[in-house]
């Protein structure tokens, strides 16, 4: 006689998890790929726009061109190229599933269209949500009033892409809304925005599979404390799998803002180029979305108050005042950047400027909300 004992509920739902584990491991190297196909992809697209848009610049070159606070001239043209080809490239990547594709495409072009309307038809007086909402309350519509709502409404609809409950859908538009304005805080010096893309689109892909392998030990467990039965138990293995699918996917969509962003930060750094609001709203919206589409619903909820946070101090506190008075944020901030030097004395060779001095030009240069 046979002395195997079968034990079909948990058995055949452990069974299911450790092939959806298998799958996991095997297909690992599989979206490596699809993610570096999908940067590369979008870092060319990001170099030909870049370059096309430079040459035929919509409007003329003066419609684009702007002063930094060298007191040279540098174009806006960077943005609506990293825009493009962030958003073009996971809509031809073949691996991302229709909802989330659907939602980068909604929330890059949101957030490009209406940062680009207020780069071009700002005038800069009001800044900060205080000073348009201000502004509001007395009856005036500010471009970056118009913007807010935008992306806000862009925001919302990319969420409902993704799917959810009510309340993920209402975390999902605050990671899309709160980042696309985040991001554009950051665009006061040369680089600088770029760089906090690529650490926290980094930390995203990290993330991703973290969470995947987090939900596979904690399946078992939770199948032995329910009581699954055979059915049951697969039916959950099989949705935590495609909840895993759509994670990966999350990761493969950080990969071509990343790359875009890449692509460009020769321009930024060199001080050619700046990403304006087009830019840096449509990276950090298009980070939101895998973002959203990534994280479980606590971190999620954990990334959304870190934003809430820094954009209210933002209110009060200069980003570049704090990244000064600490030297490892300094030095990465000025990591690749030319140096800022003084008009020069007559006689005397040209001597940096002081931590700082720079802020009025390149704020007058960058718009934001």
């Amino acid at each position: 006689m046979s002395r195997r004992h079968v034990q079909p509920g948990l058995r055949r739902g452990q069974l299911d998890l450790r092939r959806g584990r298998s799958g996991l491991r095997r297909g690992r190297l599989g979206p490596a790929a699809a993610a570096l196909t999908s940067a590369a992809l979008a870092a060319g697209l990001a170099r030909a726009a870049y370059t096309i848009l430079s040459r035929r610049p919509p409007g003329g070159p003066g419609t684009w061109t702007r002063t930094n606070h060298r007191g040279e001239p540098v174009t806006l043209v960077e943005g609506p190229a990293l825009a493009l080809a962030a958003i073009a490239a996971p809509a031809l990547h073949s691996g991302l599933s229709p909802r989330l594709r659907a939602a980068l495409a909604v929330a890059g072009t949101g957030a490009a269209a209406f940062g680009g309307y207020d780069d071009l038809a700002g005038d800069g007086d009001r800044r900060g949500f205080r000073g348009h909402l201000g502004a509001l309350a007395q009856g005036e519509v500010t471009t970056g009033a118009v913007k807010l709502g935008g992306i806000g409404g862009t925001g919302l609809v990319a969420a409902a892409l993704l799917g959810g409950a009510p309340a993920d859908v209402v975390i999902n538009a605050g990671l899309v809304a709160g980042g696309a304005n985040l991001l554009n805080l950051f665009d006061l010096r040369p680089g600088r925005a770029i760089k906090v893309a690529l650490a926290s689109g980094a930390l995203l892909a990290a993330a991703a599979p973290a969470g995947r392998a987090a939900e596979a030990r904690q399946a078992p467990e939770a199948g032995q404390a329910e009581g699954w039965r055979a059915v049951g138990g697969g039916e959950a293995a099989g949705t935590r799998q495609r909840d895993a699918g759509t994670r990966q996917g999350a990761g493969q969509a950080v990969a071509a803002p990343l790359g875009a962003a890449l692509a460009l930060l020769g321009e930024d750094l060199g001080e050619r180029a700046m990403l304006g609001d087009a830019g840096a709203n449509a990276l950090g919206a298009v980070l939101g979305v895998a973002a959203a589409a990534g994280l479980s619903r606590p971190a999620r909820m954990a990334l959304l108050a870190g934003i809430a946070g820094l954009t209210a101090a933002s209110e009060k506190v200069s980003f570049t005042a704090v990244i000064q008075r600490t030297p490892a944020l300094r030095w990465l901030d000025m990591l690749g950047r030319r140096p800022v030097t003084a008009a020069p004395v007559p006689g005397r060779p040209a001597a940096p400027l002081p931590a700082g001095a720079e802020e009025a030009g390149r704020t007058a240069a960058a718009t934001s909300p």
